[in-house]
C-alpha cells in the first residue's frame, strides 16, 4: 500500500551484486534513507552483496505506518525478500531494536548467520528509565535528527537552515512516528536477547549524543555472544563518521561467523556498486 507520502512496507533492493558473496541487508534508521550505508558500501569488499531495505520510518516513507505498524513485522518484510536469505544483517539506530525483535521472533533455522547493530538503544532493566528519559528523548528529539542532517550535508548548508530543517522532519514523523521510538526503547528490557544465539556485534560512537555508548555496552554484554566495538571520536552514524574501521570490523565479524565466508571476504577490492530491483 501507497500512501501521498510513499511506501508504507519495507522494500528491499539490491545494491551491489556479488555472485556467491555474503548476503547483507542493511537497515537504516528513524528519518533515515540507504544513502547512510555508502562509505560502508564501497568498503564492505568484493565479496560481499549488499542488500539495502527501504523502510517506511526513512525518507521516502508514508508516516502513516506508525499508527498500526509492529517495527519488528517490517524488518521480517525485509528479511523475507532477500532472494536465498540475508547471511546477515547491519541495522541502525531506530531499526536495531526492532531488528533484534524480528530476529527473537525468526525460527532459528532462517535467522541470518550473524547481525550487527549500530548505536543501540537499549536499557536492560525497566528500572534504568526515567522520567528524564522521556522528557529528553521528547524535547530533544529534534536535536537527534539536526545530527543526521549534520552528517548527510556537512557544511553545505548554515547551522541555523539545518535546525529548522530538523524540526520539519521532526514534525513529518509525528507523535505516532516519536512513539513507535520510544515506545521500542522501553521494551528493550523484555527483549530475549538470551534467545538470539548468534554473533552480534554492538558499534558504538563514544561522542554519541542520542544513543548512550552505556546502551551499547548493556546490550553487548547481555547477548550470548555479543562483541562490543567503541569507536573514539565517533557520534551516532559510525558507519559515515568512522567508515574505515567500521568496515573492517564488520568484515572481521562475518569472516568469523559465517562458514565459508573468508574466502570471499578475502577479495577486498571495491568495484562500482550497482542499482537492482
Amino acid at each position: 500500500m501507497i500512501g501521498a507520502g510513499g511506501h508504507r512496507h519495507a522494500l528491499v533492493r539490491r545494491r551491489r551484486a556479488a555472485p556467491g558473496g555474503v548476503r547483507v541487508l542493511l537497515l537504516h534508521g528513524l528519518a533515515g534513507s540507504p544513502t547512510v550505508w555508502e562509505e560502508f558500501t564501497r568498503r564492505a569488499g568484493a565479496g560481499v552483496e549488499v542488500w539495502e531495505a527501504v523502510l517506511p520510518w526513512g525518507t521516502e516513507g508514508d508516516p502513516v505506518w506508525s499508527r498500526d505498524d509492529d517495527p519488528a513485522d517490517q524488518v521480517t518484510r525485509a528479511l523475507d525478500r532477500v532472494p536465498g536469505g540475508a547471511d546477515a544483517i547491519v541495522a541502525h539506530s531506530f531499526a536495531a531494536g526492532p531488528a533484534l525483535e524480528a530476529l527473537v521472533r525468526r525460527p532459528e533455522e532462517h535467522r541470518p548467520g550473524a547481525a550487527v547493530v549500530v548505536a543501540p538503544f537499549y536499557r536492560a532493566a525497566p528500572e534504568d528509565f526515567r522520567w528524564q528519559d522521556a522528557e529528553r528523548y521528547l524535547n530533544g528529539f529534534h536535536r537527534i535528527l539536526e545530527e543526521g542532517l549534520r552528517i548527510a550535508v556537512g557544511d553545505r548548508i548554515s547551522p541555523e537552515l539545518r535546525a529548522a530543517m530538523a524540526l520539519r522532519v521532526r514534525d513529518r514523523i509525528g507523535p505516532y512516528g516519536w512513539q513507535q521510538f520510544f515506545g521500542a526503547y522501553l521494551r528493550s528490557p523484555r527483549l530475549e536477547v538470551a534467545a538470539l544465539r548468534l554473533p552480534v556485534l554492538v558499534v558504538a560512537g563514544a561522542d554519541d549524543i542520542a544513543a548512550p555508548p552505556d546502551d551499547a555496552r548493556a546490550l553487548a554484554a547481555a547477548l550470548p555472544d555479543g562483541r562490543l566495538r567503541l569507536l573514539a571520536g565517533c557520534g551516532h552514524f559510525a558507519m559515515a563518521e568512522r567508515p574505515g574501521p567500521f568496515a573492517d570490523a564488520v568484515r572481521a565479524l562475518l569472516a568469523e561467523a559465517l562458514p565459508g565466508a573468508r574466502a570471499a571476504l578475502a577479495a577486498t577490492h571495491q568495484f562500482t556498486p550497482t542499482h537492482r530491483s
